[in-house]
């Protein structure tokens, strides 16, 4: 594993030298006087005892395949949905309504105004001026659900017809979703940021009428709409400042405003139809990682299934708060913000513009989302992870000699004694404390999905943030459901055992030799059973019978992952079958385990890694991470203020970038073979909107490979 900070590592200055030496003899005398204290009020043997227990066992094993079944209990919210007959998310709702009733649901911050604020540089920036955050209670959510919901109705949707939701995160994207539940009407979820032909698609192929969509992207639908015949009407959540502008768009489409609709739902006598366990809540459109995306059939029994096995895997306290702004187009998302609901956790929606209060949206001298709403948990994916681990690594290299050399010996120190099972009050309060306040100073839980979290930035992350990072595994077509860590697990580099309620098999896959009997860990493709199984692919049945099996009374998804299974019950995702490629010499490269460890390289932004099965090597397309280029093009002596595109082709400039990546590749532990032997230097930053990421961020690797095939012909010719 690569290491950030190393305690043996000692400043060049003989002065930083001594007070760091005084620092350590101060320490030691205060670990000597207050270690008593520390073991009787930590009681660090029990937190390894539960770090190490076992999470899951066999239950039945073959010569080429081994399935293990979760260990944990149903918890009392569990038990509850059990009791209460709640089986679709309809019925959740009002069982949640029920239970908490007038508790603040869903929160939105006030913009107050929009003000122009001047730059030193003397431009002037569009800045909000922001209020507190206005609160929806259970009551008043459950109520706006059911009339948006009879309002869709009145404006001509009927139920089990489709209807897309097309709109950042917000309140409004949830009480529109639950007011299609009350109505039986499938959601069709597209993300916010696809380019005009991937929306086209979605709402095409589901053959939706209505669409509802926000005043932001409402001005897409006067070109979308040529390409959209079978659209008729589309709604759109209203701006908080400005008026929405309703002119210009394709003759005979009805165009009306999320409160229109909300009213009109309040004056009719429009009955809630509701749905069954069996009906198709969700149509969710796969990341397209690997390909074009596939509409992914989630029924209520579905989402209540991983519903349940969250609200086992996740511990909730009383005084919980949620910050919400990943994608709720994005099943993993959806479901976490849905177990607040259930569980009585207030959800306070955010964006990247205005979340932290030096954000781009943000007056200065003014609060951002997270300083206003304090939260205590964050839904995150390990992209945005990763940039938070570079930004506090970067800000440490630029904090002057004995700043950066206190941080470092203060890493160190809380890392050792986190691994003995200790925390560190004081140094959390004395040296972490301001970087846990940029996220309002009380987030106690980070749960990350989405990908694979590098076991460096996990570490990082809990450290330098004082809280606990929760990682998970699962995919659109298991409703996000698969493996989740315990709280207690204090390991990193593991996504945890199966979630209550899901089965979990490996399964032997030769060409890759992963094999069950392999040693010291059995290893094979992951595939997962249980009721969070999708459907299958919506009209796609080839698709549905190559992927989806049903045996022993369950349905099981093939996912492609390749895992390996810890003495504990754990899983580890070791490699990807589609991400495998075998070199000219034989031998076997992981482009996405590679790319993992390499993305943690301070000078990446983000990286594809390409591999030619008739060469002996593989090569990388890198976007850099601007500042840190700059400065080693400074320290080559490179051309100042050149424009990127002639600087990032500058042969030097691409020798020292592979030089880093190579020393940095070498420490992570990765073998001679699997170090790219040239790179491209992106001037492009990767975006969904260009095609090349996921909504998600995740690589679409055959995409970025066309558009740079000219590029990796000239890497590999030289």
């Amino acid at each position: 594993m690569c290491a950030y900070y190393h305690m043996e590592s000692m400043p060049d200055s003989w002065w930083v030298s001594a007070v760091l030496r005084t620092i350590r003899t101060v320490a030691f005398v205060f670990d000597v006087i207050t270690f008593p204290i520390h073991l009787l009020v930590q009681r660090p043997w029990r937190k390894r005892a539960l770090s190490r227990r076992i999470k899951a066992r066999i239950i039945s094993s073959t010569e080429n395949s081994i399935t293990i079944s979760p260990l944990t209990p149903p918890c009392d919210l569990h038990l509850r949905l059990v009791r209460d007959g709640v089986t679709t998310m309809e019925g959740m709702l009002r069982a949640a309504t029920q239970r908490w009733g007038q508790r603040p649901c869903l929160g939105t911050r006030a913009v107050l105004s929009e003000e122009d604020e001047p730059q030193p540089n003397g431009r002037v920036f569009k800045k909000f001026k922001m209020g507190e955050y206005i609160w929806r209670t259970y009551a008043d959510v459950e109520r706006e659900a059911r009339e948006f919901g009879a309002g869709l109705r009145a404006v001509g949707c009927e139920p089990r017809r489709n209807v897309v939701i097309f709109a950042e995160t917000r309140a409004e994207w949830m009480l529109a979703a639950h007011g299609c539940f009350t109505q039986s009407i499938p959601v069709v979820t597209i993300y916010a940021t696809l380019g005009d032909e991937a929306i086209a698609h979605g709402i095409n192929e589901t053959e939706v009428s209505t669409v509802i969509t926000t005043h932001d992207l409402l001005p897409k639908f006067k070109k979308i709409l040529a390409k959209t015949p079978k659209v008729e009407t589309i709604i759109y959540m209203e701006d908080q400042l400005k008026p929405t502008d309703t002119q210009g768009f394709k003759e005979g489409i009805k165009i009306v405003s999320y409160k229109n609709v909300v009213e009109l739902g309040r004056e009719s006598k429009i009955e809630s139809v509701r749905p069954g366990a069996a009906d198709t809540a969700i149509i969710m459109y796969t990341s397209g990682s690997t390909g074009v995306p596939k509409g992914v059939l989630l029924s209520h029994r579905n989402m209540l299934a991983t519903l349940k096995a969250f609200a086992d895997a996740i511990p909730i306290y009383e005084g919980d708060v949620l910050m919400g702004f990943l994608p709720l187009a994005h099943v993993f998302e959806l479901l976490a913000e849905n177990l607040c609901i259930i569980g009585g956790v207030p959800i306070g929606y955010s964006t990247p513009l205005t979340m932290l209060d030096s954000s781009s949206k943000i007056m200065k001298g003014t609060k951002g989302d997270a300083t206003t709403l304090r939260p205590t948990c964050i839904t995150t994916v390990p992209l945005i992870m990763d940039r938070i681990s570079k930004g506090i690594t970067d800000k440490v290299s630029r904090s002057g000699e004995l700043a950066a050399a206190v941080f470092k010996w203060s890493y160190s120190y809380k890392q050792t004694w986190m691994r003995r099972g200790y925390d560190t009050p004081v140094l959390d309060y004395l040296i972490f404390r301001k970087v846990g306040g940029l996220l309002g100073g009380r987030v106690r839980l980070m749960i990350s999905g989405g990908a694979p979290l590098s076991p460096d930035t996990h570490l990082q992350v809990k450290i330098c943030l004082c809280c606990s990072v929760v990682a998970g595994y699962g995919l659109t077509e298991t409703t996000s459901c698969g493996t989740v860590m315990d709280p207690h697990d204090r390991s990193t580099g593991r996504v945890g055992a199966p979630a209550a309620g899901a089965l979990l098999a490996l399964r032997d896959w030769d060409e890759g030799n992963y094999r069950v009997t392999n040693k010291p860990h059995p290893q094979g493709e992951i595939i997962i059973g249980g009721d969070c199984v999708a459907e299958g692919y919506y009209k796609n049945p080839q698709k549905t019978k190559e992927e989806f099996i049903d045996a022993e009374g369950r349905r099981w998804f093939k996912s492609g992952d390749i895992g390996e299974l810890h003495d504990d019950g754990c899983i580890k995702i070791i490699d990807r079958k589609k991400d495998l490629v075998k070199l000219q010499a034989g031998e076997y490269v992981s482009l996405g385990k590679v790319e993992a460890e390499l993305k943690t390289c301070p000078i990446v932004e983000n990286i594809c890694v390409y591999g030619d099965s008739s060469k002996s090597h593989t090569v990388a397309l890198v976007v850099p991470n601007a500042p840190r280029l700059a400065a080693l093009a400074q320290r080559l002596q490179l051309p100042a203020g050149a424009d990127p595109p002639a600087l990032y082709a500058q042969p030097a400039l691409e020798r020292a970038v592979l030089a880093e990546l190579a020393e940095h590749a070498r420490k992570c532990g990765l073998e001679k073979f699997e170090v790219p032997a040239a790179v491209k230097l992106c001037t492009e930053v990767w975006s969904p909107d260009m095609g090349l990421v996921t909504a998600a961020f995740k690589i679409k690797r055959k995409d970025i490979q066309e558009r740079y095939k000219e590029d990796i012909k000239r890497m590999y010719a030289s």
